[in-house]
């Protein structure tokens, strides 16, 4: 059996970016747009459920950092699964860009320690950068897989991986421990479990039970088998420095949501004469050439 961490991500919907999508600091607005599950997190949960599947007495984790509200992917996780959850939630992660965001998570991955296989979406939506995965393991000092499509076998604390490149596949291999990202290609995750949805429902954090009911430790101790884990930056030994907006040198300046209307659009035929003016124009353009 193994012990899998999977990182996910409640990202803003940036299929619905609206003129408020931008807070003055340049940080993302997200009381403003729809939260989700980022997607490809969810492909990387479905190929650690399917290891899981293979090996009885794997254990999967969560692991999650933001505002309290991100234990509702948390709770969808383990509806699809997972075995736990664990909340990274403090103020001073507030604006923290890739850098500051792959600190943290390395922090906690520490923490929760001995993981066998670390899985992680490619990228997230909101920020289409696919490099937390990578910066995460280069933190921890373990080998990384990029892009992973399939696992296709997993045997003696050695993977194979079938990779989704631009022009193709390749498989390859790594020893354990190893970071794995989830490319879009990859399985969907499967439904939600029935059986899983009742047990999980009230799986709740420490902040929400506390938002819930006055005597929220009673409730704590209750049913300590719902309980999801809840740390800060002072659990996990962060240094303060390296997080939040202080330590994110990456700064985005402005969101804006480009919608193609009627009158940018041309409709080519196959005479010559239109063929010349697109070619003519992709040059102009430095698509090409």
């Amino acid at each position: 059996m193994y012990k899998i961490i999977v990182l996910a991500k409640q990202v803003p919907d940036t299929r619905n970016v609206g003129k408020d999508a931008m807070k003055a600091d340049g940080t993302v607005n997200r009381a403003a747009l729809p939260a989700i599950f980022n997607p490809e997190d969810l492909n990387a949960l479905e190929l650690a459920l399917e290891i899981k599947d293979q090996y009885p007495g794997t254990q999967i984790t969560l692991l999650t950092m933001g505002p309290v509200r991100a234990a509702e992917i948390l709770r969808e996780g383990m509806y699809r699964g997972a075995d736990a959850g664990v909340l990274l939630t403090d103020k001073a992660f507030a604006g923290s860009d890739t850098l500051a965001t792959s600190y943290a998570l390395s922090c906690a991955i520490r923490k929760i320690g001995d993981a066998d296989l670390i899985f992680a979406g490619r990228q997230a939506i909101d920020g289409d950068t696919a490099q937390v995965g990578p910066q995460v393991a280069d933190k921890l000092g373990i080998p990384q897989i990029t892009y992973a499509e399939e696992i296709v076998a997993l045997k003696d604390r050695v993977i194979q991986v079938k990779r989704r490149l631009e022009r193709g596949v390749e498989v390859v291999e790594s020893a354990l421990p190893v970071l794995i990202t989830a490319h879009s290609t990859a399985p969907d995750c499967r439904p939600r479990n029935a059986k899983r949805l009742m047990r999980f429902k009230r799986a709740t954090t420490l902040s929400e039970q506390h938002s819930a009911a006055d005597d929220y430790l009673a409730t704590h101790t209750a049913h300590p088998g719902l309980n999801i884990t809840e740390w800060c930056a002072k659990d996990v030994n962060s240094d303060l420095v390296q997080l939040g907006l202080g330590g994110s040198p990456t700064k985005v300046r402005q969101v804006e949501n480009i919608v193609f209307q009627a009158k940018e659009s041309k409709v080519l035929s196959t005479a010559d004469a239109d063929i010349e003016w697109l070619m003519q124009e992709l040059i102009s353009q430095h698509t090409i050439g």
